[in-house]
């Protein structure tokens, strides 16, 4: 018996293969299916199905494209009504991998077709419990994100939530080992674990949501409370993983078009594609085409990819360092991010060589602002979310959260200059690069973002406060 967990941290998001006897299944797998292959190849093993516990918004399930390479069944839970076939499984329904079981339980709450599989050796014991986004570490999944297709209210389904894991997941033993769907990070959760698996036992000692006395009412408040408008890609994900989509060896063969500088330049003229610099927040500050944005590969890269895409079918060129493009076209596929045009051959060096407009964006240290602030009044944005923010941040700092870049800031004045800041560098980098290529101009980019500022030890800070989301 083999039971893998494969944890994506960009994603932070967890696949499982299953196998037993030369037979295997995976669950919630990602768009690349390359790897679930591979793993079956090796142990000369026949992927049987391909479970989902439900329709994700946050990435594109590889379903499709596993179950045409392998000739495994889609099983979804209850109520689902994909546009492929696929076996849409009943509440208690049994599917045997080799010598293992694994039975469905509908878990209604997330979304309406939610469900998660318990998994029981050969002699009946229950020894997994694939939880998908309705239980994780630490945490249980949102409620609001299948409002307008379940026509329900995020309070009703919080209520649904509630019966689901009092019902199905509560009465299971204890010594079950919890493998969810994601870990912290994720913003399919607000307040889950760094840790990507548990006993059932213990989360019910210390994971708020499933308290012995907490009350149907008292669940429905807490489990409500602290959430934000869900990212505008999660719409759109759900639909390509309800309707199908592009093989991602089709994606692939769109995107790996080498492009020269001239080239390049004339496709995003031709196309209005956007130009995606995914080097270093550093590398970018230094050097970078016109209008591109950044959003470095070496981060959260394809959630923020998705969050701030207006649309994700847009067009896009992409700027990477060599050797690191397909991995780029890959992440963006995760996301639905399908359109990718082609590549900057040579990447940024080739545009310098051939002698191309390149912008810059200036930068601060903390040791620097504290100087300047000193003779001056300045503009000072934090990027970071409003929970962060509101946990601690500079004295008379304006909180712009990155997320919301797309509707909030028009609340900023183009002739005026900016400081602005994340908590590392990071986003601030790909907030300014955003509204660069929107016609600001006057915006300063604070190196080592708010850790920086709190440890220089030179600027007011406020009072801690505890969050009560981290989303």
């Amino acid at each position: 018996m083999i039971v893998e967990q494969i944890y994506t941290g960009c994603l932070a998001h967890g696949a499982y293969y299953i196998e037993s006897e030369g037979e295997a299944a995976v669950i919630d797998p990602l768009r690349e299916v390359a790897p679930y292959l591979q793993r079956a190849e090796r142990h000369g093993a026949k992927i049987k199905y391909v479970f989902e516990t439900h329709f994700h918004a946050d990435f594109v399930s590889g379903h499709v494209d596993l179950a045409r390479k392998t000739g495994g069944g889609i099983v979804f839970g209850p109520s689902a009504q994909p546009a492929f076939d696929a076996i849409t499984a009943t509440d208690g329904q049994v599917f045997n991998v080799g010598r293992l079981t694994v039975t469905v339980l509908h878990t209604p709450g997330h979304t309406l077709e939610s469900c998660c599989y318990l998994l029981k050796d050969e002699t009946g014991k229950a020894i997994g419990l694939f939880s998908g986004d309705t239980l994780f570490i630490g945490d249980v999944g949102r409620t609001d994100l299948a409002q307008k297709a379940a026509h329900m209210t995020t309070e009703e389904l919080a209520g649904m939530l509630y019966e689901s894991l009092q019902n199905k997941i509560m009465p299971l033993p204890d010594d079950v080992v919890v493998y969810p769907g994601h870990g912290a990070g994720s913003a399919c959760g607000k307040k889950m674990s760094n840790e990507i698996t548990d006993t059932l036992g213990h989360q019910k000692v210390v994971n708020y949501a499933l308290r012995p006395a907490l009350t149907k009412t008292a669940f429905v408040k807490e489990v409500t409370a602290g959430l934000v408008q869900p990212p505008a890609y999660f719409p759109q994900n759900v639909m390509l993983n309800k309707e199908g989509y592009d093989s991602i060896d089709m994606v692939l063969e769109r995107g790996l078009q080498a492009l020269a500088p001239a080239a390049f330049k004339a496709a995003a003229l031709e196309t209005d594609a956007l130009v995606l610099d995914t080097r270093s927040p550093q590398a970018f500050a230094h050097g970078f085409i016109a209008a591109s944005v950044n959003i470095g590969l070496d981060g959260a890269f394809a959630p923020w990819a998705g969050a701030l895409l207006a649309n994700i079918q847009q067009p896009i060129l992409v700027v990477a360092d060599e050797g690191r493009e397909e991995e780029v076209i890959t992440r963006l596929a995760r996301v639905g991010c399908d359109n990718v045009a082609g590549y900057l051959n040579g990447g940024f060096e080739a545009w310098e060589r051939a002698h191309m407009h390149v912008g810059h964006i200036p930068c601060v240290t903390a040791g620097q602002l504290a100087d300047i602030m000193q003779h001056q009044s300045i503009n000072l944005l934090d990027v970071r979310k409003k929970n962060e923010f509101e946990s601690e941040h500079i004295a008379g700092a304006e909180n712009v959260p990155l997320d919301f870049i797309n509707e909030e800031t028009s609340v900023l004045d183009r002739n005026k200059a900016y400081y602005v800041h994340c908590g590392s560098g990071y986003r601030s980098v790909i907030f300014i690069s955003i509204l660069l290529s929107r016609g600001f101009a006057n915006l300063i980019n604070i190196t080592g973002g708010f850790k920086a500022l709190k440890d220089s030890g030179r600027f007011a800070i406020t009072d801690f406060v505890c969050p009560v989301s981290f989303l």
